[in-house]
């Protein structure tokens, strides 16, 4: 009997697409809109179970628990109420959810947003202080070794300098201008039983955090996150949301219910000025 896998692991060889139907998706549907996950094609990282029992291992847990835990392990650097996790889905598991073991073998690379040649520490400094919407830590800090460690781990045995298949988001087409209007009737239907009617998620009723997180308000990314662009937002939403039914979505509902939620108030880009945040239209809305 094969060992049960633990909870949120993925093993694409044990992984059958078409009996992973989600919800409410008829067979024919679902086997149209769902790619298959054949064994193989996405990089399997470790297992919790194979950290080392080392210095090395005691950084790699550090730097898991901040991920999945960042507003208790990292809480002086975090100014909303989000966690890596909430966009690295399943620990930095997920293809197509930003997978943490496709993005640092990748590293140093350069970034159209910096303008500049960027080392992995360099690029969770920037998850800080736009997806966290807070302030970042100092490359020689705890939570930065810690993070590095962990993806170092997660990423054992990928190739240096390849581009993997699952890295990112998903691809999008886009057959026409998005349109808020659907966006809001899209969201009203899929997000708002999970992220609330005004975006703002929903708290855990006995401890600190969100059970689903807000995406749009004080408490989210700010505009100068990548999540905030109508680009990424799609991408991320065409693959996983709802949650549990990625790729339930045509390409262009992921587009309109993104434009919607670009639309809304967040904290500003804080790279620029009052006068820039409150006058001029925010980056990322095409």
């Amino acid at each position: 009997m094969a060992a049960e896998l633990p909870q949120g692991e993925v093993r694409p060889a044990a992984y059958d697409a078409r009996a992973n139907i989600p919800t409410g998706l008829t067979r024919e549907k679902a086997i149209r809109q769902i790619p298959a996950m054949n064994p193989g094609e996405y990089f399997v990282p470790p297992e919790i179970g194979d950290i080392p029992t080392s210095k090395y291992g005691d950084m790699v847990k550090l730097g898991r628990n901040i991920f999945i835990d960042t507003q208790h392990y990292a809480k002086r650097y975090v100014g909303n109420g989000l966690n890596c996790s909430n966009c690295h889905l399943q620990e930095g598991r997920k293809p197509y959810a930003a997978p943490i073991w496709a993005a640092y073998p990748m590293y140093p690379e350069f970034r159209n947003k910096t303008r500049d040649v960027v080392t992995y520490e360099e690029r969770v400094q920037d998850c800080f202080r736009f997806s966290m919407n807070g302030i970042a830590p100092t490359l020689d800090s705890p939570e930065i070794k810690a993070l590095t460690a962990y993806a170092h781990w997660l990423s054992k045995g990928a190739p240096i300098n390849k581009e993997l298949p699952g890295r990112g988001f998903a691809r999008l087409s886009k057959p026409r201008d998005p349109t808020p209007v659907n966006g809001e009737k899209l969201y009203k239907e899929n997000c708002a039983s999970c992220h609330a009617a005004d975006g703002k998620g929903q708290k855990f009723a006995n401890r600190d955090g969100y059970m689903f997180p807000p995406l749009w308000g004080g408490d989210s990314y700010n505009h100068g996150a990548g999540m905030s662009s109508v680009k990424d937002c799609a991408q991320f939403t065409k693959a996983n949301m709802p949650l549990g039914k990625g790729w339930t979505l045509t390409d262009m509902e992921a587009w309109d219910v993104c434009t919607y939620i670009w639309l809304q108030n967040r904290p500003w880009d804080p790279r620029f000025g009052w006068f820039f945040n409150i006058f001029t239209p925010p980056t990322g809305g095409n």
